[in-house]
């Protein structure tokens, strides 16, 4: 971090677990955008520009596409300006109910998954005490 309270993308990259390439395809793509550039060209982010990565970020095991994280991602910054009007906000929960939805949706599906992944690995563990309980034979 330097003096301004800016993170090279480095630091942002160590700090959210992503890979340097995902943040500059993030940027291409026009989803996250630095807040600037060092005199060196190095990308600057702020808190702001992190919290945004991060939101990305938690959007990839949901399945929606870059599309779809762009329009979801113009929906929050949208209802988070002082800017929107009390029409445009109603509009823009109506769209954003869809992405609830389907974010609920993709959630009972993970955990359905994970119940059968555990599952799965309870009948492995039970295999392997049997075979450690198992008097050896010689043949």
């Amino acid at each position: 971090m330097n003096d301004q309270g800016l993170y090279q993308i480095g630091e942002v990259a160590e700090r959210v677990g992503l890979s340097l390439r995902t943040l500059r395809y993030y940027e291409e793509v026009g989803l996250v955008q630095p807040s600037g550039r060092s005199p060196g060209g190095f990308r600057l982010y702020d808190e702001t520009d992190i919290a945004r990565v991060i939101f990305v970020r938690q959007l990839k095991p949901l399945e929606f596409s870059l599309e779809q994280i762009g329009e979801l991602l113009e929906i929050r910054d949208r209802l988070t300006s002082k800017t929107a009007g009390a029409l445009e906000d109603l509009d823009l929960a109506e769209r954003l109910q869809t992405f609830i939805t389907a974010a609920e949706d993709r959630s009972r599906a993970l955990m359905e998954q994970s119940q059968a992944t555990n599952a799965l690995a309870a009948s492995l563990r039970r295999l392997r005490t049997k075979a450690k309980t198992r008097p050896a034979t010689r043949g």
